[in-house]
């Protein structure tokens, strides 16, 4: 059970860069298009769960040579990725420039860019999911299911309140994925 726990908490993280780009998405709307937001959704959830499936399946052919030194690998990138959510939460600068020209219209190419950005992140992490052992199959489903949901919630959320969240919402991914890593490297150290 602490594993699974341990794949939300990643996936809630990994999210986050998503969830930022869907409230910006919400801010763009007039009033929120349920066909868009499901797509909106479908993009993100689908990349955030192939990107880690990529990673994990080039950390499968390297384990064997860095299998010593896996955990830290896992705390160098989680930390990594986690850091730089956090820095970026931490900027004065607004990102929120996903509003297309051309009004309430979907662009599927800018959605596709933005949903392999927000993603690449997961590709590292499936990476360390190889050195771990870490169930793929539950671990990108649960990843892309709540990159979905929360895609879609960021969404509703910009639509209404604006930017408010999207700042503590990447803040708090960045602290979870270093926290997760630390945690992985305490643990490893003490066995």
């Amino acid at each position: 059970m602490g594993v699974m726990i341990e794949l939300a908490l990643i996936g809630a993280g990994l999210a986050m860069d998503a969830f930022a780009v869907a409230i910006c998405k919400g801010l763009c709307m007039k009033k929120v298009d349920k066909k868009q937001t499901l797509i909106i959704g479908l993009f993100f959830g689908g990349f955030q769960a192939l990107m880690p499936f990529i990673g994990w399946a080039l950390g499968t052919q390297f384990e064997q040579y860095i299998v010593s030194i896996d955990h830290w690998i896992a705390f160098i990138l989680l930390s990594f990725i986690g850091g730089k959510m956090i820095r970026e939460a931490l900027s004065k600068e607004e990102e929120c420039e996903t509003c297309s020209t051309e009004g309430n219209r979907l662009d599927l190419k800018e959605l596709l860019i933005l949903a392999i950005a927000t993603s690449i992140d997961a590709l590292a992490v499936g990476i360390t999911f190889a050195f771990l052992r870490y169930p793929i199959v539950q671990a990108i489903s649960i990843i892309g299911v709540l990159t979905f949901f929360i895609s879609v919630a960021g969404v509703y959320i910009g639509n209404i309140f604006g930017s408010k969240y999207k700042k503590k919402a990447e803040f708090a991914g960045g602290l979870i994925l270093v926290i997760i890593g630390a945690k992985i490297l305490i643990e490893h150290l003490m066995a």
